[in-house]
């Protein structure tokens, strides 16, 4: 609208049918739907660009809306942008196979974080971040063990958490780009995690671009995670999610510039694939013993059109 303002929408419609190992071993599968709608308006004023966006998503047992509001601002020349963020969120909790079950989380999320251009091939990021979560945090389907038999999983009703991120991208010239990223994750539960990933990316030809990229994570687990507990405790899970784990993710991505016109349109053909693989050292498959694994095979198919 006019040369200062941009607005948004989507709509988004997630259908999935579940069987992982926790519904495998302590459940049943299942399928569900979850819409997805997000407004946004964005304002530049002069070197900054101020956006606020809302969002709000419903599937049968959980209802999750939050507003947005992030600061983009330009300094020396264009060649230091600083952005400022804070997310306001609040979620409603229940359960399909008991309608007595209802409760809340509420969410604090603030993200401050710089991009500078080192030179004309080199640009570096570093970015923070801070959430605060209170109220039901946990799964209301999952189930922990003490002693072998099952218990209902017992979460903490509060979590702090940080991360941060740091980032190079370069020109290699004859239209080449690589990038490497670390990032860095804590919380008052105890859990720490690290990923590193690296990437690359090439044209081929005028129309075509490649790209290629690994990822490698590890993590601890929390402080009241246990695969089977000894004793009774205030909190337990065996939420695999918060064990000691590590996963590695191998990918690459193909754009074709299927049409385009200067100035009036561009459409665009993506498709992805990634490998991943995850292992845990703590998280024992009931089903044969032993520690637990599995593969994931993610393709991704889109078009996108500009005008």
């Amino acid at each position: 609208m006019a040369d200062r303002v941009s607005l948004s929408a989507s709509y988004y419609v997630d259908s999935v049918s579940n069987a992982s190992i926790d519904v495998v071993t302590t459940a049943s599968p299942f399928r569900e739907r979850r819409n997805a709608y997000s407004l946004g308006v964005d304002y530049v004023v002069r070197d900054s660009l101020i956006s606020l966006s809302t969002s709000y998503s419903k599937e049968p047992d959980y209802i999750a809306r939050n507003v947005s509001l992030d600061i983009s601002q330009e300094m020396f020349g264009g060649m230091t942008t600083i952005n400022m963020g804070y997310t306001r969120a609040a979620d409603d909790v229940s359960q399909t196979n008991d309608p007595t079950f209802a409760d809340a989380a509420k969410h604090w999320q603030y993200r401050l974080g710089v991009t500078q251009v080192l030179s004309s091939s080199w640009v570096m990021s570093a970015n923070v971040e801070a959430i605060s979560d209170s109220g039901y945090l946990g799964n209301p389907y999952r189930t922990a063990l003490v002693f072998g038999a099952s218990v209902p999983e017992r979460y903490p009703r509060t979590r702090s958490s940080r991360s941060f991120q740091f980032r190079a991208i370069g020109d290699l010239g004859s239209r080449n780009a690589v990038r490497a990223e670390y990032r860095y994750f804590y919380d008052t539960w105890d859990v720490r995690a690290h990923t590193v990933e690296g990437g690359y990316s090439r044209y081929v030809g005028p129309d075509w671009l490649v790209d290629g990229f690994v990822r490698v994570n590890g993590q601890k687990q929390a402080l009241f995670y246990s695969d089977n507990a000894t004793s009774a405790v205030t909190y337990i899970t065996r939420n695999r999610q918060l064990s000691d784990f590590t996963d590695f993710s191998l990918g690459g991505k193909v754009t074709h510039s299927y049409r385009r016109v200067p100035g009036e349109y561009e459409i665009k053909l993506n498709a992805g694939y990634e490998l991943m693989r995850f292992k845990y050292s703590n998280f024992t498959d009931l089903r044969t013993g032993g520690a637990y694994a599995f593969s994931a095979h993610v393709l991704q198919f889109y078009v996108s059109a500009t005008f």
